[in-house]
């Protein structure tokens, strides 16, 4: 049975996703608590015991509330598991930032992604290590709070920050910088640069903690859906090179490259190209 596109992104809906991410979370932590071993996928990029539990937890919950919606995940990819979709499918990266998360750092992050006709409508970007927990839902806004012992603390409103008078404050990749991303960088009349893992940097910007995420580099649609959506609802852009919004869906390539994205540009008030 199909879900009608309405009812995924209604209140009860959310609210068992965000349970799901926060139960994605405990699993992570649990992995990394009693000690993890690295695999390297095809592509040599790491992947653990954590990716994998995090991802079946949020499918199984996708597949209780979404039935019969695909969902394109990360480790099922890279397993050569690729559905077929259409107006309406998910994106989930169970655990961006894997680097981050096995040099010990808390720069990552659980995102659970809905895209309708090619926006993404619906993120869920929770960072299992400091509890910090944004959702965005176009339409209606974004919110951050606090996640503790499994528990949703208060929820705050955000939005992006108005374009400042003077100097912006930028964000880039921790671990995956270009020259590239530094020559756009420095367009812009920079007052403070700050580095982040995973879509964190999405919900910096969405939060008025910064101004700019520029990403010269490879990403795939399920590392950036999320955060994506929770700086549309925010009030903020996401763009290609050319000034389109970020498209989500098919790209006419094969197999996971098919989900592969243009270098793109995140702003939160100020105009997004130089």
């Amino acid at each position: 049975m199909n879900v009608a596109p309405a009812t995924l992104t209604d209140p009860a809906t959310v609210e068992r996703l965000v349970e799901s991410a926060i139960e994605a979370g405990v699993l992570i932590l649990a992995v990394r608590r009693r000690g993890l071993s690295v695999e390297r996928k095809a592509d040599l990029s790491p992947v653990t015991e954590a990716d994998r539990a995090a991802e079946a937890e949020i499918l199984k919950c996708l597949d209780e509330v979404a039935p019969g919606i695909p969902v394109v995940a990360e480790e099922a990819v890279a397993a050569g598991r690729i559905p077929e979709v259409g107006d309406e499918f998910f994106l989930v990266d169970p655990l961006d930032g894997t680097k981050e998360f096995v040099k010990g750092g808390d720069d990552f992050t659980v995102n659970i992604g809905l895209i309708r006709n090619g926006v993404p409508v619906l993120g869920i970007v929770l960072a299992p290590a400091t509890g910090d927990l944004y959702v965005g839902i176009a339409g209606e806004g974004a919110w951050k709070a606090k996640v503790a012992a499994g528990k949703i603390g208060p929820r705050h409103k955000v939005s992006i920050r108005p374009a400042p008078d003077g100097p912006i404050l930028v964000v880039a990749s921790k671990s995956h910088r270009t020259p590239e991303t530094d020559d756009f960088i420095f367009k812009f009349n920079v007052g403070n640069l700050v580095s982040a893992g995973s879509s964190l940097k999405f919900c910096l910007v969405a939060a008025g903690e910064a101004d700019l995420y520029p990403r010269m580099g490879t990403t795939m649609q399920w590392d950036t859906a999320a955060g994506d959506a929770v700086v549309r609802a925010a009030g903020g852009s996401v763009v290609t090179l050319d000034g389109k919004p970020l498209p989500y869906g098919p790209n006419g390539e094969a197999g996971a490259a098919a989900f592969r994205n243009p270098w793109f540009v995140v702003a939160g008030g100020i105009a997004p190209l130089p």
